[in-house]
């Protein structure tokens, strides 16, 4: 499996980091995951902009040939030379600002890579397997920007799929100091009660995900539906209809149960098409 580092294609063993490598030293790095289809990048565009977004909010100096076509080409390089141009694949996109420093950086240049694993199906799923969660209450999520990137440092989404493993749960809910629910370890989250349904805002702490943008758009346009952005208590959970995340790999995940309440997934089923219609027409 090859992998671009800083531009160059190479073998995966070759693609060696420094032991004073920053995202390694200190979380000073972010990462990108995006779904690419049979040498299409999904939501390409969404993803180049929270990137770029990301690393200014990091203060970290954008080379001047990073625009979205180098990007994308680089992107679609390596898909080819991996041979996955005919398949779903994984890919990801880590950044980090180069060694040099402690707390304070000598310099503010990045160094990337660019890595992709082969996905099993082209397009987004619902599947119907049991799938419970349970809160995890022994660290939080700050409220505010930082924790809305997709950095290197990400401890309690770490520690929360421990807590869950250990325990015999699929995933844990995320709260932060506020005590209001944040997300899945690995994605936004969608309360349904009724016709109305509820996402934590950004404010919170929660992950500023493309495809949960991708899912607020499209409820939106549906007319009997009605979604908010608003704080959400762990005493909503047991409360409600349904309830689902979203991330880039896996588009919609519907969750099962949460202690002894059990939820339905028809809201899901209705959205996971429009998803995948959306997706085949983005960037395309």
């Amino acid at each position: 499996m090859n992998v671009c580092y800083n531009g160059e294609i190479l073998p995966f063993e070759n693609a060696n980091l420094k032991i004073d490598n920053r995202a390694f030293n200190y979380g000073d790095g972010l990462f990108e995951t995006i779904r690419v289809i049979n040498g299409k990048i999904m939501f390409w565009e969404a993803h180049y902009f929270r990137l770029m977004s990301s690393m200014r909010i990091l203060r970290m100096q954008i080379p001047m040939d990073f625009s979205p076509e180098y990007l994308e080409k680089k992107i679609q390089d390596l898909v080819e030379s991996n041979e996955l141009s005919t398949s779903a694949a994984r890919v990801k996109i880590n950044v980090y600002r180069k060694s040099g420093g402690l707390y304070t950086p000598e310099n503010f240049d990045i160094g990337y890579v660019i890595s992709t694993k082969k996905l099993d199906n082209p397009f987004y799923t619902l599947t119907e397997n049991n799938y419970e969660v349970e809160l995890f209450k022994d660290h939080t999520i700050l409220s505010g920007m930082l924790s809305t990137l997709k950095s290197t440092n990400k401890l309690v989404n770490i520690l929360g799929s421990i807590f869950a493993e250990e325990n015999g749960f699929d995933n844990s809910f995320l709260i932060n100091e506020k005590k209001s629910v944040v997300e899945v370890t690995n994605g936004n989250i969608f309360v349904i009660k009724g016709n109305q349904i509820k996402t934590p805002p950004l404010s919170d702490g929660c992950l500023n995900g493309i495809i949960r943008k991708q899912v607020i758009e499209i409820i939106q346009k549906i007319e009997d539906l009605e979604i908010t952005e608003v704080s959400i208590s762990p005493f909503e959970l047991q409360k409600s209809d349904e309830i689902f995340f979203t991330n880039a790999i896996q588009g919609i995940k519907s969750i099962t149960k949460y202690r002894k309440k059990t939820f339905t997934n028809k809201i899901a089923k209705q959205l996971v098409g429009k998803l995948n219609a959306k997706a085949r027409l983005a960037d395309v």
